[in-house]
C-alpha cells in the first residue's frame, strides 16, 4: 500500500545495475531546464481560480508512484464557497505534482490548507486508519547526487528500477499524522532522502479547513542537516488507508512567499 509520494516498494537489499550519478534522480534535469520563479509571491496551486466544471488543473499532472496501482481520483469541486481539489482513493493510490522551480532562500514561506472528512479511512479492517497520513504536501528538491553515500545511491537505483518514477535528490513531506505528535520529523522506512514533518495531528480538526504556514528553509535544515538545493516540484497525495479503507480529502491553494 502507498505510504508517501515516493516509493513504498523498496524491498530488495541488493544493488541495481550501476548508472551514472547524474541519472540517479529526476530532480537534476528539472533544475537544469525549469525557469526560476520570480516575484514576492509564487502560486504553486491556485485551485480557487479554476472552474469546478472543468478538467484543467492548472499545470498539475498525475504522478504514479507504484506501477499498476489504482490511481486516486482528483477533481475540482466547490466547497464552502471556494473551488478546491478533492482527492478520493478507493484502493492503492497516486499523487499529483507540478514541476516548478523555486529558490527556498528567496521564497522560504509556504502556505496551504487542507480538509480531512471524519469518516475518511474509517470502516476498514482493524479499525480506523491511523498510521499513514491522509493528506500530504510533498516538496522535491534538487541536489548533487555525487555527495550521496553508498546506501543512498543504492536506494536511488532501486527506486529507479522498481517504481514508476524513481526519486528526486530529497523530498520533504508535510503530513497530517495521528500516530505522531506535532513537529515530529521522521524518515521514510525505505530511504533517508525522504523526511516527513508532522504539521497536524489528532482528530480535533477533522471536518474543518486547516491552514498551515511553514518555513521550508528551516524545516529542510532540521530534517536533513544540510542546505537545500532548488525546489523543483510540488506534490499532493491521498491514498487508501493503512486499514485498506477508502479515504477522501480536500486541498486548497498552495503559495510560496518571500520573507517579510
Amino acid at each position: 500500500m502507498l505510504r508517501s509520494i515516493v516509493a513504498a516498494s523498496l524491498l530488495l537489499s541488493g544493488c541495481a545495475a550501476l548508472a551514472p550519478v547524474d541519472e540517479l534522480t529526476w530532480s537534476r534535469e528539472l533544475a537544469k531546464t525549469l525557469p526560476l520563479e520570480e516575484g514576492s509571491v509564487v502560486e504553486a496551486a491556485r485551485f480557487s481560480g479554476l472552474s469546478p466544471a472543468g478538467s484543467y488543473l492548472g499545470g498539475w499532472e498525475e504522478f504514479e508512484v507504484l506501477k499498476g496501482n489504482v490511481p486516486t481520483d482528483y477533481r475540482l469541486v466547490e466547497r464552502d464557497g471556494a473551488v478546491a481539489l478533492q482527492a478520493e482513493s478507493k484502493e492503492g493510490g497516486s499523487g499529483l505534482f507540478r514541476k516548478i522551480r523555486i529558490d527556498p532562500r528567496r521564497h522560504p514561506i509556504v502556505e496551504f490548507r487542507w480538509r480531512v472528512p471524519r469518516d475518511s479511512g474509517a470502516g476498514g479492517e482493524g479499525g480506523p486508519s491511523r498510521a499513514s497520513p491522509p493528506v500530504r504536501i510533498s516538496l522535491a528538491f534538487d541536489g548533487d547526487a555525487a555527495k550521496l553515500d553508498f546506501n543512498d545511491r543504492t536506494q536511488m537505483r532501486l527506486a529507479k528500477a522498481l517504481t514508476a518514477n524513481g526519486l528526486p535528490f530529497a523530498s520533504l513531506l508535510y503530513v497530517w499524522n495521528n500516530h505522531e505528535p506535532l513537529e515530529t520529523i521522521y524518515p521514510s522506512p525505505h530511504t533517508d532522502r525522504v523526511r516527513h514533518v508532522v504539521v497536524e495531528s489528532g482528530e480535533q480538526r477533522l471536518d474543518q479547513w486547516v491552514a498551515v504556514r511553514r518555513n521550508v528553509l528551516e524545516d529542510y535544515r532540521r530534517a536533513f542537516g544540510e542546505e537545500p538545493g532548488d525546489l523543483v516540484a510540488v506534490g499532493i497525495m491521498t491514498d487508501a488507508g493503512d486499514n485498506g479503507a477508502p479515504r477522501r480529502a480536500l486541498y486548497g491553494d498552495i503559495t510560496f512567499r518571500s520573507p517579510p
